[in-house]
């Protein structure tokens, strides 16, 4: 009779590394799919593990977010640096303006009496027909590009009770005391005003910016930091494509203008009269004088109009001009008269006769023509 001890089955003997791996490996070859990740090998023993060098590979990434969050945050940044601007008066002016708000990445919402629906597709922008509409797209700007005789009757019709409380408006009129009568007594005091000039036009500004002078004046902006943010990221559009900034009142820019701008655009329009033609033999300066009724002969009559009408500087200046011409006429004539003389009565008159001079004008300011009392009591005497 065998012994207890004898029948007791033997220990199991746990299996060996090799018939381990034999196993795994026939387990996995016939479960192994394309679309599935691989089982990674058994860490080697801890004796081994600096002899090895197995080269790094990718087994998974991160899990999808819902979104990345840098490109989140980045996206977010450059949005609150772009604004929403709606260009009422979508002619000439406001189309080229519009390119580069489009340019910088602003968005463009566009408003006309005429239907430049084909135009502002074509630009990038959005058009409304309605006013309404456009007011509640809730733009951060309202920019007024209507010729200066209309903008009261513009600003009037604008349904203001659907915009944002704080919103902007700014001008770009050639005349600045006027739109700034105009904003402070139609616009709730809620509202920010920003006047601006753009020394330039579609013609002079055609190819570039730079340098170009652009005034503004902070006519009525909000203590709160994003309405000043606001402003500033408006003023930098110009900025960036690098014209020069001048801040200054709208009084100061009116007596300027008068003496610039007035000029230029009367001198253009009476050279514009005379039908003036480019010839085989133009000199530099004839070249200037065509491109003068090139650059102010392209703008509405609207626009010198209001120049004129609105600028209480403008009729100083005409009437300067005007005495201008005649003291150089005079003195011209009076050249013709000298020469007449001698040709009469040879030497013996030369010298005994002054040639006129053509007179300076007082400085801008100075009154052209003595107080009534003054010239009365003259005549009297």
């Amino acid at each position: 009779m065998a012994s207890f001890s004898s029948i007791q089955p033997a220990a199991a003997q746990p299996p060996s590394a090799t018939a381990t791996s034999t196993h795994t490996s026939h387990l996995l070859s016939h479960h192994h799919h394309p679309d599935q990740l691989s089982l990674p090998s058994p860490p080697p023993p801890p004796s081994h593990r600096r002899l090895l060098r197995r080269p790094h590979c990718i087994r998974a990434i991160d899990a999808a977010q819902p979104y990345d969050y840098e490109a989140y945050l980045f996206n977010r940044f450059s949005q609150s640096s772009k604004l929403k601007i709606a260009v009422v008066g979508f002619g000439n002016f406001g189309q080229f303006l519009a390119k580069a708000f489009i340019r910088q990445g602003h968005t463009v919402f566009a408003h006309s009496r005429s239907n430049y629906h084909a135009v502002a597709q074509s630009l990038g922008a959005a058009f409304f027909t309605d006013p309404h509409d456009l007011c509640e797209q809730h733009p951060d700007v309202i920019l007024i590009c209507t010729s200066v005789i209309s903008t009261e009757s513009v600003l009037r019709s604008l349904p203001l009770q659907r915009l944002r409380r704080n919103t902007l408006f700014v001008d770009v009129l050639s005349v600045k005391e006027f739109p700034k009568n105009i904003f402070l007594q139609v616009l709730p005091h809620h509202f920010d005003v920003l006047c601006t000039h753009p020394m330039f036009g579609p013609e002079s500004g055609k190819v570039t910016w730079q340098n170009l002078p652009f005034v503004f004046d902070k006519v009525r902006i909000g203590n709160e930091e994003s309405r000043v943010n606001r402003v500033e990221t408006f003023l930098d559009i110009f900025k960036k494509e690098g014209c020069t900034m001048v801040e200054m009142s709208c009084a100061e820019h009116d007596r300027y203008a008068a003496g610039s701008q007035f000029i230029t655009h009367t001198m253009g329009r009476i050279l514009e009269k005379l039908q003036l033609e480019s010839t085989p033999i133009n000199t530099k300066g004839y070249e200037t004088l065509l491109n003068l009724v090139e650059n102010t002969a392209s703008d509405s009559f609207d626009l010198y109009y209001g120049l004129f009408m609105y600028n209480k500087n403008a009729m100083e200046q005409l009437e300067r001009l005007d005495l201008a011409f005649e003291a150089l006429k005079t003195e011209l004539f009076g050249h013709l008269h000298e020469a007449l003389r001698k040709q009469l009565f040879g030497k013996s008159e030369e010298g005994g006769h002054r040639r006129p001079m053509l007179a300076k004008l007082p400085k801008n300011g100075t009154p052209l023509l003595p107080p009534q009392s003054e010239a009365v009591a003259n005549k009297n005497n």
